[in-house]
């Protein structure tokens, strides 16, 4: 399916290029995206176009950091609908479980989760796109803007526990550094944040009950008229996140979903498509971006993958892209 967001998601993309010695019309015209959508941010652009733009003006500029560089600057206000319902929530926590509900008004290209893990909080960030290939800076940049999110509330003293990125070091790691004032930690399974639990308890002075409730109207408003929310999407985002935890399946996707997985196959039929279609281009996606770091062993791509064994992740990839993994990645430089 093909994913859309606001193009607020390109506030100070002109400054960064001209700031790296790029012409960013001449990378806009590139990536087929009108240069006028930069004096509008509710325009809905194609986030592939996006993602594209990003991850060749990082190859243009010679800028590993590029992504994230436009998160340093990115201000509150940019976050559009989400701004409103952040700021209408008691506590922190509540903040980014509304964040995940209504994150499809900002950028359908982008799923984010809260997970618990004994004092720890994980917050877990996912690129989609309808093409194979690297997201890396569409990646930072999303965790920059969440990370300035949770330093704008929790103050300038505030450390999350680790910064987690599932591709490689860049070459240097100064922006890294000075974005969140300590060092990322690469080659991980996910994308995203860990903090600690009681980190998310803090109060937000800014809730208004009353104010709460008429927000929560206006964009539920939103939220039921938008595409974002079908079956298949909602499917597609838990085998996303679910398929490193090595516990992907119909029935945990459906337990989920809290219904039965009859439920989802009939829904997901409705749509004209399965689990298994799911399952499979979501593994088609992710195993490109994964091959792309030589420095990840075969093994922990199967485990990232769901698969059981190497030799059965071989099998696989054989039969989807009719080569070994060694052909692929010598016939795509990689």
């Amino acid at each position: 399916m093909s994913y859309y967001l606001r193009s607020a998601s390109l506030t100070n993309y002109v400054e960064v290029a001209r700031a790296l010695g790029l012409d960013p019309y001449q990378q806009l015209r590139a990536a087929k995206i009108n240069r006028s959508v930069l004096l509008d941010p509710d325009i809905r652009i194609p986030a592939a176009s996006v993602g594209r733009l990003l991850d060749a003006s990082a190859r243009a500029a010679g800028a590993e950091d590029f992504g994230l560089r436009m998160a340093e600057l990115r201000e509150f206000s940019n976050l559009g609908p989400l701004a409103f319902v952040v700021r209408e929530e008691p506590t922190l926590r509540r903040a980014l479980e509304s964040m995940v509900r209504y994150m499809g008004l900002q950028n359908e290209s982008l799923s984010m989760r809260v997970e618990d893990s004994d004092d720890l909080v994980m917050i877990r960030l996912q690129v989609f796109s309808e093409a194979p290939g690297t997201l890396r800076q569409a990646t930072d940049l999303a965790v920059g803007v969440v990370f300035r999110m949770l330093k704008l509330f929790l103050g300038p003293s505030w450390r999350p526990r680790s910064i987690c990125f599932t591709h490689p070091a860049p070459a240097s790691t100064a922006t890294y550094a000075r974005v969140f004032g300590m060092a990322g930690s690469f080659n991980q399974d996910f994308d995203g944040i860990v903090c600690q639990a009681a980190d998310l308890e803090a109060p937000l002075p800014s809730y208004d009950p009353v104010m709460a409730q008429q927000v929560k109207q206006y964009l539920g408003t939103l939220l039921a008229q938008s595409t974002a929310a079908t079956m298949p999407d909602m499917v597609r985002k838990l085998v996303y996140a679910l398929l490193p935890t090595g516990l992907c399946s119909v029935e945990r996707v459906a337990q989920h979903l809290s219904v039965d997985r009859r439920t989802v196959h009939r829904r997901l039929g409705q749509a004209h498509t399965s689990y298994s279609d799911i399952l499979a281009e979501a593994r088609a996606d992710l195993v490109i971006r994964y091959l792309e770091n030589r420095e990840r062993p075969l093994s922990e791509v199967a485990a990232l993958l769901g698969f059981s064994s190497l030799s059965a992740f071989s099998r696989w990839f054989s039969a989807r892209f009719g080569c070994s993994v060694s052909v692929w990645r010598a016939q795509s430089g990689q």
